[in-house]
């Protein structure tokens, strides 16, 4: 079995308009550090000197969002009200595991230019490659957008998809849908822009509103799909980090393949 990483990761250096803070407390500190924990919370006492080289262990304190990195969007991130079951979204560590473990199927966007395809893309790409998803497949989009991953152009020049492409997805019983994109939606100008323009609020997020009506989740800010041997035969592992009543969650998603 070969493992093939799909993850970008957190990295404080590379540009996040809301920046990423990670702070690094080296052994020696992280002796001091422990040490008061101990004595404060566990009424224990020990000095940093009797360690070797006067060192414990480091540790890391990060201050960023649940979409920073490679990361699953659950149905509660999509708005706070939903239109099947009961009327309440799930949040990412109510959903069920079987959902980020299944065979990928890769769509090849990246001729398709900053913006949106729409179904009828979709169904042509599907026709190219002779077969359509079954249902439980993860899809993913290759757009290309990976390569600019840490710099202001990573969050406004990539491919989306519109209301139609997503529903068609759904159709097919796909419940995860993953990009190696900032966004599933187009960016940010194109559907301000596009609205602007007609009026039609239904430009506006399309793929993540699609998630108040159908329940599904997404993976953004995914890398390294060019690297899969081809648009299947190989397994995607993307489970979500178990954090308690929240929209999103980080993943390290890998492709498995025979």
């Amino acid at each position: 079995m070969r493992f093939i990483d799909l993850s970008t990761p957190v990295d404080a250096t590379g540009w996040e308009p809301e920046p990423v803070e990670h702070r690094i407390m080296s052994p020696a500190e992280g002796a001091k550090h422990m040490s008061e924990e101990m004595r404060q919370h566990f009424g224990v006492e020990f000095d940093p000197a009797d360690l070797p080289d006067q060192e414990l262990l480091s540790i890391d304190t990060l201050t960023l969002t649940s979409h920073t990195g490679t990361h699953v969007d659950a149905p509660s991130h999509y708005g706070s009200v939903a239109r099947y079951g009961d009327g309440r979204p799930r949040h990412i560590d109510e959903l069920p595991l079987e959902w980020f473990y299944g065979p990928g199927l890769v769509l090849d966007l990246t001729d398709a230019g900053p913006g949106a395809v729409d179904a009828a893309f979709l169904r042509a790409r599907l026709d190219r490659l002779g077969r359509t998803p079954d249902p439980g497949d993860i899809v993913l989009l290759r757009t290309g957008a990976d390569r600019l991953a840490g710099t202001p152009a990573y969050f406004t020049d990539f491919t989306g998809l519109d209301g139609s492409a997503t529903n068609l997805l759904l159709d097919m019983g796909v419940r995860v849908i993953g990009t190696d994109a900032f966004s599933l939606d187009a960016p940010f100008r194109h559907m301000i822009d596009r609205f602007h323009r007609t009026g039609d609020r239904s430009v506006l997020w399309p793929a993540h509103f699609a998630g108040r009506s159908r329940e599904y989740c997404q993976i953004e800010r995914l890398s390294g799909l060019d690297a899969l041997p081809g648009p299947c035969g190989f397994t995607v592992a993307c489970f979500p980090v178990k954090i308690k009543g929240a929209g999103a969650g980080w993943t390290r998603a890998v492709a498995l393949v025979p």
